[in-house]
């Protein structure tokens, strides 16, 4: 049974860093792209950052380029979400998926990401 499970989320000024964790278990973690997405109320939910199975190759959004980072530990079958200088839209549920893609490129098509975690809150006060 695959399992996605985030952690790290919580309430930060802004200006404030967090750092996101989603340990996965159940699958081959080296074989799968791993894309963190958040959710706002309202709003649909977008990929802000995706990661390639080895981690050569990383993807962000345009909003978030230069704040956030995102990087992974195929050891330890974790990926993780760094971000800094947060801001108060960076407000959301934060969620992280797992598609299996063995030529190590980053998956952007949200539909095609086969797992999914429950996902963290994010709330960046003004």
């Amino acid at each position: 049974q695959v399992q996605l499970v985030e952690s790290g989320g919580g309430l930060v000024q802004a200006g404030g860093s967090l750092r996101l964790s989603c340990a996965a278990s159940g699958l081959t973690f080296s074989r799968y792209s791993m894309g963190w997405f958040r959710q706002a109320p309202g709003l649909e939910r977008e990929l802000v950052a995706g990661i390639s199975r080895t981690g050569r190759r990383t993807y962000y959004i345009d909003s978030v380029k230069g704040r956030f980072t995102i990087s992974r530990d195929n050891a330890k079958n974790t990926v993780y979400l760094q971000m800094n200088s947060l801001k108060p839209e960076d407000t959301a549920v934060y969620s992280c998926a797992a598609d299996q893609n063995l030529a190590d490129t980053v998956v952007v098509v949200t539909t095609q990401y086969e797992y999914w975690g429950q996902g963290t809150q994010v709330t960046v006060s003004s």
